[in-house]
């Protein structure tokens, strides 16, 4: 067989072999891209709904924040407590600047936020036990299309304090730069006597947590 009639051969087999390499490696890529795809999308996910811990932003909101996740400001420091005024998620009206005098936890939650589930028996335990001491929990509601399913969280988990209806989250808006993230849910501030903001947790809290935020404040003349 001559030189020119093998060649054809040859080259059948290099294409032969070449292809399934080819094929390998698109495969490959897909993979990569799905895996990369899936990534970020699980990536979104805890950002709009996770345990939090993330920066609020570069405002001059004189935060501190410790290692366990939970920020303070000095007392001479804080900043007051933007206009929280609105209907509740039953329909009535309410305004925080009227607890005044009071230390007020405002926390908020959505009913679609599996973190949100997890801390709600934390905050009704104190927010029950600290009833007594002047201490009021505010929640606020968020992007909850409807007040159905927030009514329905607050009834399994026996909420018995107020929550401002807040579905595009205009209310968190009214903070200044730096005091809230939006995209961390559940957040939970503690608001002093004078209606300052006094601290800040960006993540679910524990029972435990959430008194140590509280309790100093609470124990201020």
């Amino acid at each position: 067989m001559s030189a020119a009639s093998r060649a054809p051969q040859c080259s059948n087999r290099a294409n032969r072999t070449s292809r399934p390499h080819r094929t390998r490696t698109t495969r490959a890529r897909g993979r990569a891209a799905l895996l990369a795809a899936g990534t970020a999308a699980l990536a979104l996910a805890l950002t709009a709904c996770g345990s939090g811990g993330t920066s609020g932003g570069s405002g001059k909101s004189n935060f501190i924040t410790g290692s366990d996740g939970i920020a303070t400001v000095k007392k001479g420091d804080r900043k007051p407590a933007p206009d929280l005024s609105g209907k509740t998620i039953d329909g009535k009206q309410i305004d925080v600047a009227s607890y005044k005098g009071k230390v007020v936890v405002l926390n908020v939650w959505g009913s679609w936020c599996a973190p949100c589930r997890a801390e709600a028996p934390n905050l009704v335990e104190v927010a029950k036990d600290t009833a007594a001491k002047d201490v009021q929990f505010v929640g606020i509601n968020t992007r909850d299309t409807s007040t159905q399913p927030a009514q329905e969280f607050e009834k399994s988990y026996g909420v018995p304090y107020p929550s401002l209806y807040d579905p595009t989250g205009k209310l968190m808006l009214r903070f200044k730069k730096g005091t809230l993230n939006p995209q961390a849910i559940p957040s939970t501030l503690v608001i002093d006597r004078d209606g300052k903001i006094a601290a800040r947790a960006l993540q679910a809290l524990s029972e435990e947590k959430l008194r140590k935020m509280l309790d100093p404040v609470l124990a201020e003349k």
